[in-house]
């Protein structure tokens, strides 16, 4: 049974003046105004990670509300622990004692919802003038700002409170002098699964996939370049201006392909400080980065390894030959496809009415063109516009890329981030063992 409901708020910091568009809980006390609070001072955090914060924030509610008995914090967040990995069903009887009425959640879910709460209460743990007077014992007068600020009591002060986040290995050293709640051991797997795009089906997608009434759609072909051969996040197309593609001024027949940050990289026009200020100042627009989740602009930001004080990364094809086909057909798509606004704006790919293109778009057109090649469209194939980039990935490592310079490559801040791309298969062991042998 639910006991709260999403509402969409409008958040005015009173500090600062700032206002935020918030997502927000609502109780049978009204909204939780601490998590409002919580979301609004980690407002650079992305639409998508708000949702997750709600999401927990409303699980532990529920939980809470369908077991009213437990009086004691440990015996609460224990059991709301067990609760997320096991389930809530009675599947002897067929029945909830509690109605919650909850399968068993996967591990890396009942984490991820874990470290939400987690990260809630230690905020509230944190506020000034936070003292032992705000916990209040379960009773139904009391308020969910008292109950959720007794579990970031009781998380701050015990030092307990889901502690998930510690390795199995320190948390079997912690045991000896101080309690633990965290979910079971997770399983290690490293998926045999191929989750890029199959390699000898890239070039039929780009020019036999992408076809409209018999014409080359340059505009998709230049999208899913950009993707294999350039490595990019499908995110990140999205923030590219018509500007920020150019020729190279050390090789006139390749492209240069750079990727600002879309609030803080340099403005197109040197008056304004950037990005931001400048879609602000001279269009309709904002960063594609600050839209809500739902709204058809948005597009969001992993924060790449920017390579440039410019708040810029160069794209950096491969193979390096594919950087002059891909001007070829950037060239095409401006003089023969890209369609002029009325709306004045600065972004590279718009769609048949001269507005910003989107992703929802692209994905729709890119599923048609897997279909239309005879491929299926799942992840498990490679054959999403995800693959692409894992591609890039296990391409640059077949070339013997030192990790280091995969990572520049990727556009990674660490190092380790991109050894999830170039993992090897079963059968790519297999076959270095055969030829090791010969």
């Amino acid at each position: 049974m639910k006991h709260t409901i999403k509402l969409a708020t409008t958040y005015t910091d009173i500090t600062s003046g700032n206002s935020h568009h918030l997502p927000a809980i609502y109780t049978r006390n009204g909204i939780l105004i601490s998590h409002l609070r919580y979301l609004a001072w980690f407002s650079e955090k992305s639409d998508s990670w708000r949702e997750k914060s709600i999401y927990a924030v409303r699980l532990l509610i529920d939980y809470i509300e369908a077991a009213p008995d437990i009086d004691k914090a440990t015996k609460l967040l224990k059991s709301f622990t067990e609760a997320l990995v096991t389930g809530t069903i009675n599947h002897q009887s067929s029945d909830d004692p509690i109605k919650l009425f909850w399968k068993p959640r996967d591990l890396t879910v009942a984490n991820n919802i874990l470290f939400h709460v987690t990260h809630y209460t230690d905020f509230l743990a944190m506020q000034d003038g936070y003292d032992q007077g705000r916990i209040n014992p379960f009773r139904k007068a009391t308020s969910w700002e008292e109950r959720m600020n007794w579990c970031a009591y009781y998380h701050k002060h015990a030092n307990v409170f889901l502690n998930h986040l510690s390795s199995y290995s320190e948390a079997q050293k912690a045991a000896t002098r101080k309690r633990l709640i965290y979910t079971p051991v997770q399983l290690i797997i490293s998926n045999d699964k191929a989750e890029r795009f199959p390699e000898a089906q890239i070039e039929s997608l780009i020019h036999d996939g992408f076809v409209v009434r018999g014409k080359p759609d340059y505009r998709s072909q230049a999208i899913t370049m950009l993707l294999n051969y350039g490595g990019l996040r499908k995110s990140e197309i999205f923030h590219i201006y018509t500007a920020d593609i150019t020729i190279h001024p050390n090789h006139p027949d390749e492209a240069l392909v750079r990727v600002y940050h879309p609030v803080y990289g340099r403005s197109p026009d040197p008056k304004y400080k950037n990005r931001a200020e400048y879609l602000l100042s001279e269009t309709s627009y904002k960063p594609r980065n600050t839209y809500r989740l739902t709204e058809r602009l948005y597009s969001g930001w992993k924060n790449p390894l920017m390579t440039s004080r410019d708040g810029y990364f160069e794209v950096i094809f491969n193979p390096t030959q594919k950087a002059k086909e891909f001007l070829s057909v950037w060239v095409k798509y401006l003089k023969y496809q890209r369609v002029e606004p009325d709306n004045v704006h600065p972004f590279a790919f718009t769609n048949d009415h001269g507005e910003p293109e989107t992703i929802k778009n692209f994905q729709r057109r890119h599923k048609r063109a897997v279909e239309r090649i005879g491929l299926e469209c799942k992840k498990e194939f490679g054959t999403t516009e995800h693959g692409h980039r894992h591609a890039y990935g296990y391409r640059a490592r077949k070339l013997g890329l030192s990790q280091v310079e995969l990572q520049k490559a990727m556009h990674h801040k660490s190092p380790n981030s991109c050894l999830v791309y170039i993992k090897p298969t079963s059968e790519d062991i297999r076959t270095e063992m055969r030829q090791s042998e010969k």
